[in-house]
């Protein structure tokens, strides 16, 4: 079992970490409403107030911080835990949005797609040529859920297109080292697909199958997995939390699971990776309220956008976490 050291404690169901370069960590507070800054001696402070629910965070090449927000949740407390529950009735909807760290300055880029509108965005992954893709797992209501989407757009705010529809709960996402393939989590079915990158917010869509089918099962689960965000480690490795068990399980770009660490909240919902060598990595306790971290087997990536040929080497070193972030 891996030592799992706590860094900051009393965060209000924290996820989203993103490691900065000089040791500290952003969560996002889903039930605060805030993106917040975490040192490495564990003070908290918060750089946003957001507001809805913000869920998951990364470095873009202008070096703001963006952020998928849900429009929020009802929260509850159950034996000392807090759990996310059904759509809020203030709730109108979910954004994209980016802050510039040094001022707490917020930007709202996105709230919907065309006619379609954002529902409960959740998680993001910036590619090699500066765009991102976001997953967009729907609210739940009593009677009823969205169906998912996963879309790409750029951080002007100028395009944004719906790629992969429908999917059941998407949720974590993360690109494969080469930027060939896309990972997507599905929360409700305990599946992980791949797609193949063919450009920047476009994949090649499967022929055969079913129709609904849009890429490949890596590995779908099976038993009681309720999976959440992931991150990519050195080897290809998919590294996506996985609810109720309790941890990060591992899953090979072959579909094998070749680990799962059990970590001490039911709800470990996000995983990233930093530190010296992006040997460390910062997980997140949700239900308790905790930030972790973890030396883990492997190295994880570095941001996809950091090495393009393109973007001036003085560019690429001015930025606030030249490491690895959420789903990098």
């Amino acid at each position: 079992m891996l030592e799992v050291t706590t860094i900051a404690s009393g965060l209000r169901f924290p996820e989203g970490p993103v490691a900065l370069q000089d040791g500290s960590v952003l969560v996002v507070e889903i039930e605060g409403g805030t993106l917040t800054k975490v040192s490495p001696t564990g003070e908290t402070s918060i750089v946003a107030d957001l507001g809805g629910g913000p869920n998951g965070a990364a470095i873009g090449p202008d070096g703001r911080c963006y952020v998928c927000n849900s429009g929020g949740f009802i929260f509850h407390q159950v034996d000392g835990l807090t759990l996310p529950g059904l759509t809020p009735a203030d709730y109108t909807g979910g954004w994209i949005e980016a802050v510039d760290l040094d001022t707490g300055e917020r930007e709202v880029l996105y709230r919907s797609c065309q006619n379609i509108p954002l529902r409960g965005p959740n998680d993001l992954v910036f590619d090699e040529h500066g765009g991102f893709w976001f997953t967009d797992t729907g609210k739940v209501t009593a009677r009823q859920r969205d169906r998912g989407a996963v879309y790409y757009a750029r951080t002007d705010g100028s395009m944004i297109k719906q790629v992969i529809f429908p999917l059941d709960g998407p949720n974590g996402i993360g690109l494969s080292p080469d930027n060939r393939t896309l990972y997507v989590s599905e929360t409700w079915t305990g599946r992980v697909w791949s797609f193949e990158i063919t450009g920047p917010g476009e994949i090649r869509r499967t022929v055969g199958g079913v129709p609904w089918e849009r890429g490949r099962l890596l590995v779908g689960l099976g038993g009681y997995s309720i999976l959440d965000s992931m991150a990519i480690d050195e080897e290809g490795n998919v590294c996506v939390a996985d609810i109720p068990y309790g941890g990060i399980t591992v899953i090979s770009p072959s579909g094998e699971v070749i680990e799962r660490h059990p970590l001490p909240d039911r709800f470990s919902t996000n995983i990233c990776f930093g530190g010296p060598g992006l040997r460390t990595a910062y997980v997140t306790l949700s239900s308790s309220g905790k930030l972790a971290s973890i030396n883990w087997p492997r190295a994880g990536l570095p941001l996809h956008w950091l090495n393009r040929k393109d973007r001036p080497v003085a560019e690429r070193e001015n930025i606030p976490d030249p490491s690895g972030s959420k789903a990098s």
